[in-house]
């Protein structure tokens, strides 16, 4: 068993939704369970999850690729997804993006040499209102960021995690 006994509980209670017969039907609870204790979700623990549900690997598998919200390679601590969607662009999304480039060396699916943070593109964040609009981990998100925002949202997470 690779996760955690918490996290295996989690499955369970993920579980306890859905007819014992469709056990398949937590496989998206299971991955995010996973994905949240390890950060990404290796072919190992794609494994694991499938045994613990009962389900052949590659139906697991094939939900872990389907889906961008799960990484299937390993991520920075913060994975940084900026939108870069029309009407995120129309408000600087791309340049915000850029900045987010500049500042941290890096580009779209890479991460830092410190290992702290990954930058994607994320599809629409239904949030276009507040844009440019940045998701941190696939939880939180930021709204309106620009350069200034940016700055002190690096400087946070950055001396979060010393």
């Amino acid at each position: 068993m690779l996760l955690s006994e918490q996290a295996y509980r989690k499955i369970d209670r993920e579980l306890t939704k859905f007819p014992p017969e469709q056990k398949r039907s937590a496989v998206m609870a299971a991955l995010t369970i996973a994905q949240d204790e390890h950060g990404w979700v290796s072919p190992e623990i794609i494994r694991d999850v499938a045994q613990y549900l009962g389900q052949p690997p590659i139906a697991v598998q094939e939900v872990a690729t389907f889906y961008n919200m799960y990484n299937t390679k390993p991520v920075g601590r913060y994975t940084l997804a900026i939108c870069t969607n029309l009407p995120c662009a129309l408000q600087d999304g791309v340049k915000s993006a850029e900045y987010l480039k500049e500042k941290l060396g890096i580009d779209f699916h890479e991460t830092t040499a410190d290992g702290l943070f990954t930058l994607v593109e994320g599809e629409c964040m239904g949030a276009c209102g507040d844009s440019p609009v940045m998701i941190v981990n696939g939880k939180h998100m930021c709204c309106r960021m620009q350069p200034e925002k940016i700055d002190a949202l690096i400087g946070e997470l950055k001396q979060e995690s010393a």
